[in-house]
């Protein structure tokens, strides 16, 4: 399967990659078939599409339009760390935080977005992998959700 045709089938376009948000790089190889994304929240052009807690100021569906965002720019840092999305074998390990209400528990509601985004790219094997879904009772900038995802190169 073609991921970048796959893609283009789902009408899913990767924004530019955003920038490290501090000393640390977007991306990293390491051993001969991984790549680690650094934790990314839902930007765009460098200005976040939502801010606020997922339970008090936004909705639940709200909080999932941000996780998918956050997908998004994970796969745009990874694309440009190792040049081309199909080298992605699978996803390994997805760590999620949503900036939530002390009332919210629906964590992993809000990051099945994240998680549905991978296996409508990757496909139903490739895309799923390990994940935890952790509340926050706060994130950088005031983002709901942040994602760091690690991936098996082929």
């Amino acid at each position: 399967m073609d991921v970048n045709r796959k893609m283009a089938e789902l009408g899913i376009a990767l924004p530019d990659a955003p920038a490290a948000g501090g000393i640390y790089t977007s991306a990293r190889e390491f051993g001969d078939r991984l790549v680690y994304s650094s934790g990314c929240g839902p930007e765009l052009h460098g200005v976040p599409v939502r801010v606020g807690k997922v339970g008090s100021d936004l909705t639940l569906e709200q909080g999932q339009e941000a996780a998918r965002m956050c997908i998004l720019n994970v796969l745009s840092v990874v694309k440009r760390q190792i040049g081309d999305l199909n080298r992605i074998k699978r996803v390994v390990k997805m760590l999620a935080f949503v900036a939530c209400s002390n009332d919210f528990h629906s964590q992993p509601a809000v990051v099945n977005a994240a998680s549905q985004l991978l296996v409508d790219v990757f496909g139903e094997e490739a895309g799923k992998g390990a994940r935890s879904a952790v509340g926050a009772n706060a994130l950088p900038g005031n983002i709901p959700v942040e994602i760091e995802v690690l991936f098996e190169l082929k």
